[in-house]
């Protein structure tokens, strides 16, 4: 082989030489030219910069905006505390410093009284006893011969069941009609008939509430009349069965007072099982309430379904008096009625007259945010005096 002389490439052989140096690529026969989308293309070098001082003025306005929330935040912090120097040349403003230390004091306190306030509107408030007057009364209209109306020409009179609060030390002024769950007045059956013997009112999610009930009918004879009436009890209260009623000593009471009897009267007669607590060996009252002889405690809730029933409702026997000599004859009696707590109400209103603290706080913010826009003037010591 003579000198200078390449092997033979022993691989494919080789093709024609390709493009020269610069020139457009091969493009495979069927496809397009391939084209550069507009928005992909490299911006001119004036556009790049445009873009990049608007980049950095974007960036300067977002740190002149984190600075003037930064000092504003500061200065609300600082609680507009003035300085040592100007302290010592006005000594007066000794009191101004006082009267800002005695307003953080008041706001922490309210504060914290407003939180102890919210968690107690959470919990469940023991309801306290009242007594409600009710009145029942009657008129009587008695017949006219020569009324034009037809309601005129006959006889008739008006029941009235109205009623209100004894010695209501928080002024609640709540309908009558929100003590009571029902109101049935069941007339002589005999006078009026099987289907209007019955004037019955029950409450439902659309209930109006009202001062008073009435009931107008047509006669000139005294009428007895049967008024049962079932309390609204918040939370609902039971009427125990009557070997439970015996055993705990309680006629009506909520489920979670019978209960907690239940798990006094365990703890008295030590009715635990000592090796496992999870289980209660019954007593002879216990066996004939539950008929078991032994249960776990976490299965009295369900057991009690079936010895719970409704509570009964208070009866008032009353008569319809047509005397024309007795107009209107009323009648009184007071029944114990449970309400809210007053102080649940004065702390609701204590929660509303503090409601506008988030108004005063953005207005501080707005303040503070406005001085802080402010450029402070530097006064040079000499020019003070």
């Amino acid at each position: 082989m003579p000198s200078g002389a390449r092997m033979p490439h022993q691989g494919a052989p080789m093709g024609p030489p390709g493009p020269p140096y610069g020139a457009s690529p091969a493009v495979r026969p069927g496809l397009p030219s391939p084209v550069m989308e507009p928005s992909r293309k490299r911006p001119a070098p004036s556009q790049q910069v445009q873009q990049q001082q608007q980049q950095q003025q974007q960036q300067q306005q977002q740190q002149v905006v984190q600075n003037r929330a930064r000092n504003a935040k500061r200065r609300k912090m600082a609680d507009k505390i003035l300085p040592q120097r100007i302290r010592e040349l006005v000594p007066e403003s000794q009191a101004y410093m006082d009267l800002l230390a005695f307003e953080r004091k008041l706001d922490q306190t309210i504060m914290r009284k407003r939180v102890d306030i919210q968690e107690a509107l959470k919990r469940p408030m023991k309801q306290q006893k009242r007594k409600l007057r009710l009145y029942i009364s009657n008129t009587f209209n008695p017949a006219r011969p020569d009324a034009d109306d037809s309601d005129g020409s006959i006889a008739s009179w008006e029941l009235r069941v109205e009623g209100k609060l004894l010695d209501d030390p928080g002024k609640q002024k709540k309908k009558f009609s929100s003590f009571f769950k029902s109101l049935v007045i069941e007339l002589d059956k005999e006078l009026y008939g099987p289907d209007n013997h019955l004037v019955e009112w029950h409450r439902t999610t659309t209930t109006q509430e009202t001062d008073g009930f009435q009931v107008k009918r047509p006669g000139d004879v005294s009428v007895r009349c049967t008024l049962l009436l079932m309390l609204d009890y918040q939370p609902p209260q039971f009427k125990l069965d009557l070997r439970l009623a015996r055993l705990l000593g309680i006629h009506t009471q909520t489920r979670s007072c019978i209960i907690q009897a239940l798990w006094q009267y365990v703890k008295t007669n030590k009715l635990q099982d000592s090796h496992d607590k999870e289980y209660i060996n019954c007593d002879k009252y216990f066996q004939q309430i539950f008929d078991c002889p032994r249960l776990k405690f976490s299965e009295i809730p369900q057991r009690l379904t079936n010895l719970l029933l409704p509570p009964d409702p208070i009866v008032i026997n009353h008569v319809i008096s047509v005397d024309p000599n007795d107009q209107k004859k009323t009648a009184c009696y007071d029944i114990d009625v449970e309400v809210e707590d007053p102080l649940k109400s004065q702390m609701s209103s204590f929660l509303l007259s503090t409601a506008n603290q988030q108004e005063i706080a953005s207005l501080d913010n707005k303040v503070n945010t406005f001085e802080s826009l402010v450029t402070p003037v530097v006064v040079p010591e000499e020019m003070w005096d």
